[in-house]
């Protein structure tokens, strides 16, 4: 596969997600073209079958790289976890950015050493978070504290991110990680940053001290430049930045997420990855 620096970086979550790691990219990109696939159809993943997402993740690269893709951003956890050994393995010339939830960060922001978690269930259980997770408790000596937040995706994903439902999840889920003294909270959902004040009312309310949280969207865009400035792909300043978008679901629905959330107008086009 031949790539130019003028093409797309192509970008998908399974849902509106995505959009809290495509702002730090065009913040850090801005002159970088960028597709963006919302897979809001086959949504949430974290509730899915491995082998599907899997499936849903290769059809979806498929799809950005028949449009030109020059490189790959997996911004979704759950995906991440699931398919992005996968999608190098077939795609070995092709830049691909996984999402992986910040807990080396977290490690070292930690003052009490004791990190809460809040992830899908999927995300929780898989391979490959597993193995970060003993690597960076083994050399850090911090205690995780592992939250499955069930439900609380799906509430961002349809629009309610200061509802009663979601405000309940919120404290449901963020309560017990604050009991058992975690100091530092992890997103290890892309949904999870815009429900952000939630969750700073819900640790103002527990009056337990200072708590850092750790949204991992500014270092996969980091990373994503390092890899296009070391393949000499990075985009050219004298092109402009652009957001080109798909979804599986409704683009009405994906179009008003820019709005409400990135302050943008974008024209959503309906698509389906062929599997």
């Amino acid at each position: 596969m031949t790539f130019t620096a003028d093409a797309a970086v192509g970008v998908f979550d399974s849902g509106i997600g995505g959009l809290s790691v495509l702002r730090h990219i065009e913040a850090r990109l801005p002159h970088q073209p960028l597709l963006y696939f919302a897979d809001t159809g086959f949504a949430p993943y974290g509730e899915k079958p491995q082998s599907e997402i899997v499936a849903r993740s290769l059809a979806i690269a498929d799809f950005l790289l028949a449009r030109g893709a020059k490189a790959l951003v997996v911004a979704c956890n759950t995906a991440t976890v699931a398919a992005v050994g996968v999608l190098r393995a077939r795609y070995p010339s092709l830049p691909v950015v996984g999402v992986e939830p910040g807990l080396k960060p977290a490690a070292t922001l930690s003052k009490k050493r004791i990190v809460g978690v809040m992830a899908t269930e999927r995300t929780l259980a898989g391979e490959k978070f597993l193995t970060l997770l003993d690597k960076v408790a083994d050399s850090s000596k911090v205690r995780f504290l592992l939250q499955g937040c069930t439900g609380l995706a799906s509430q961002i994903e349809a629009g309610q991110l200061d509802s009663s439902a979601t405000r309940e999840l919120v404290q449901r889920y963020l309560d017990p990680l604050l009991a058992q003294g975690a100091d530092t909270i992890v997103l290890g959902c892309t949904h999870y940053p815009f429900v952000l004040p939630l969750i700073r009312e819900v640790i103002a309310a527990a009056k337990v001290g200072p708590v850092t949280i750790v949204d991992t969207g500014d270092a996969i865009a980091r990373q994503l430049a390092r890899l296009l400035i070391a393949r000499g792909l990075l985009a050219p300043e004298t092109q402009a930045g652009s957001v080109t978008c798909f979804t599986s679901g409704s683009t009405t629905a994906l179009e008003a997420a820019f709005s409400s959330l990135l302050g943008q107008t974008v024209v959503a086009t309906a698509a389906e990855p062929a599997i």
